[in-house]
């Protein structure tokens, strides 16, 4: 298989997955309209999606570190459609919240293997691991644009439709599931040789780091299609435009972070990119009219810049349980977050929806806090004034080493 091909593929069955997760609050406007929740009803949905996937995604990780599973793929991919497919079906409460948790199963299965075969794929490459997240945000950019094409047309009764990027998304993984099974024979195991000792007090503070980005992320998903109308006017198609914002920018962020990664350090590029993300969310809550979108914008650069490099930083902090690694920092990156999605909701039922997104403008404060001090995995002292940095380095994995 051409070198390439492999992340391509991943890529773009990425995309079909994380359109679930996108899909998610995409249909929160459409559950208020005809269902009339309230926003904590409706952020109800989202921590349904999040909290089994919060919870059983490490335990995924933890589990392909022990049996590589890449059959969970394409299963987890379809799991991942069926329960978005059917939330649309159904008027009880509950019954939505159980179709929308499925899917949360579904996306935790795919997330820690999907991440483990990407560092294969790419050879331990920045760059190459920064278009696999590409994918991912593909998928989110095109959650609102597919979710209002369909229900628009019908109505939450078309939701079956939705399946269609899982079943896509299935058949996408599977030359590259025979292409790693053909080298794993011909290395006469599944599991690459341990390489280094794992660094559990750096990787702790990574997590906090990933927790506080996500809780941004996800407050931001759930509600700034409600809040949208409220600063620039323009009634739901204002709100799906700012999602697409949302989801778009972060395309833009995760192939720039890998860029910038191949020149400067990774945690030095995700302290920055927080610091940013701070002025950012500070635009979305407080800037009316058309600048609004220009700050969500903003905004999702600055999250998406270290997307990627949270993943390979994990995964070299943790390079005996990558799968662990991948689970919390790919994975809990856009679920744990929906945790917080309750408290907001009742906040702003209880004041305003700009009272409820004030507090995410300290939350990449916090993740610039927690990285800190970070140490760069394998990296030696720092160059004085005038010397010339090394090449950056490449995360272990296939052809590379520590």
């Amino acid at each position: 298989m051409p070198r390439n091909k492999p992340i391509l593929l991943l890529s773009l069955g990425h995309a079909c997955v994380d359109v679930y997760q996108g899909a998610v609050a995409a249909l929160v406007p459409y559950f208020v309209a005809e269902r009339a929740y309230t926003y904590a009803a409706a952020s109800g949905v989202v921590l349904a999606a999040s909290l089994l996937s919060s919870v059983v995604q490490p335990l995924f990780g933890a589990l392909t570190d022990r049996w590589p599973t890449p059959w969970l793929l394409p299963a987890a991919t379809v799991v991942g459609g069926l329960g978005i497919g059917l939330s649309g079906l159904t008027g009880s409460y509950a019954a939505t919240l159980t179709f929308v948790a499925v899917s949360g199963l579904g996306v935790a299965a795919y997330h820690p293997e999907s991440a483990r075969v990407a560092r294969l794929a790419s050879a331990g490459s920045h760059s190459a691991m920064g278009w696999f997240s590409l994918g991912g945000n593909l998928g989110f950019a095109t959650a609102p644009l597919l979710v209002t094409g369909v229900v628009a047309a019908g109505g939450l009764r078309l939701t079956p439709l939705l399946v269609l990027p899982a079943l896509v998304g299935a058949v996408l993984c599977l030359p590259v599931l025979r292409a790693v099974a053909g080298e794993a024979a011909a290395r006469g195991t599944g599991v690459p040789p341990a390489v280094g000792a794992d660094d559990v007090r750096s990787f702790t503070r990574l997590s906090l780091a990933v927790i506080c980005r996500s809780v941004v992320f996800v407050g931001l998903s759930t509600f700034v299609g409600l809040y949208a109308p409220e600063r620039v006017g323009g009634g739901a198609a204002a709100g799906t435009a700012a999602l697409f914002v949302l989801y778009l920018g972060g395309a833009v962020g995760s192939v720039l972070g890998g860029r910038l990664a191949d020149r400067w350090d990774r945690v030095t590029v995700a302290r920055r990119a927080y610091l940013l993300g701070v002025v950012a969310v500070a635009g979305v809550v407080l800037v009316p009219g058309p600048l609004f979108y220009g700050c969500v914008a903003l905004t999702s650069i600055a999250l998406y810049v270290p997307f990627s490099l949270q993943v390979t930083l994990g995964q070299d902090y943790l390079p005996n349980r990558v799968g662990t690694a991948g689970g919390i920092t790919l994975g809990l990156t856009v679920s744990v977050g929906g945790l917080a999605g309750p408290f907001l909701g009742r906040l702003a039922d209880a004041a305003s929806l700009r009272t409820a997104l004030l507090p995410l403008i300290l939350m990449p404060a916090l993740s610039w806090l927690a990285l800190r001090g970070l140490p760069e995995p394998g990296a030696g002292p720092r160059p004085g004034p005038g010397t010339p940095r090394p090449p950056a380095r490449r995360v272990a994995g296939r052809g590379s080493s520590k």
